[in-house]
């Protein structure tokens, strides 16, 4: 292996937007991206838009570049049940047995969901009127729907100096903030996603 390339959904249809994620993507990774640079191994994220779009440049990448470990990394949008595999055929109808399971990863059950795994890192950032009390306070968040997260992040932020949370112009800020342990401890398709990228690293 000479490498790992990442291909997201998310950033939207431009180019800035796409670009402002993967910056904050990148900083959310940056243990793995260290360890893999510390092997000598290529790393690369893509935002590619929308999931669908992120299906076909890993289906693509995944076609060609045989020494690398290509991963997809999508929103689940429902609750998941079984493997990531068996969720995007049940959920999407799509056929990725090209892949191994272990190539196959979800955000639980959409990006946001990492980024409320942190209310002090939300606290920081938004600053006065920012309400951590309507947040979800389980420690398991994969359970919490889309629909909540959003209301939820709405209601928290919209009294704040920056306003409502916007994807675009905020995900990233948030991003390099947020308490990567937190996350990992709070949403277990994101421990796994670390733990399938260490594995990869590690045998190279």
């Amino acid at each position: 292996m000479i490498g790992i390339e990442i291909y997201m959904e998310g950033g939207g249809d431009r180019r800035d937007g796409k670009d402002a994620l993967r910056q904050g993507m990148d900083a959310l990774l940056a243990p793995l991206k260290q360890a893999a640079m510390q092997k000598a191994l290529r790393w690369k994220l893509v935002c590619c838009g929308s999931r669908n779009d992120a299906r076909r440049a890993f289906r693509n990448a995944a076609a060609t570049n045989r020494d690398v470990f290509v991963v997809l990394l999508v929103d689940s949008e429902d609750p998941v049940s079984e493997s990531p595999r068996e969720h995007l055929a049940s959920r999407d109808g799509w056929d990725v047995a090209f892949a191994d399971e272990d190539a196959l990863h979800l955000m639980v059950q959409v990006m946001e969901t990492w980024i409320v795994a942190d209310p002090d890192a939300l606290a920081a950032y938004y600053g006065q009127g920012f309400r951590p009390d309507v947040l979800p306070g389980a420690q398991n968040l994969e359970p919490v729907s889309k629909l909540e997260i959003e209301r939820a992040l709405r209601r928290a932020t919209e009294h704040t100096t920056k306003g409502r949370y916007h994807k675009i112009r905020h995900a990233r800020h948030l991003l390099h903030r947020i308490d990567l342990g937190r996350v990992r401890s709070r949403c277990g398709h994101c421990e796994r996603l670390f733990n399938a990228i260490d594995a990869q690293i590690e045998a190279a």
